[in-house]
């Protein structure tokens, strides 16, 4: 399975709970942090929930 890059590009404050709890099941706390994770459907499910915040990268 193919993996990408998720780094923190925009702070969760005034955002909804929902947002901030999906930033934290994505691994990302603090702004600038970057995780790589696998492209399971659940992963890219949660990157559409927040991607207003989020910036992402295709990995090889």
């Amino acid at each position: 399975m193919a993996k990408i890059k998720i780094t923190q590009v925009k702070s969760v404050i005034d955002r909804p709970e929902r947002q901030k709890k999906t930033m934290i099941a994505l691994g990302l706390k603090k702004m600038h942090s970057t995780v790589e994770v696998e492209a399971t459907p659940q992963i890219l499910g949660m990157v559409t929930k927040v991607n207003h915040l989020v910036k992402v990268e295709e990995l090889n």
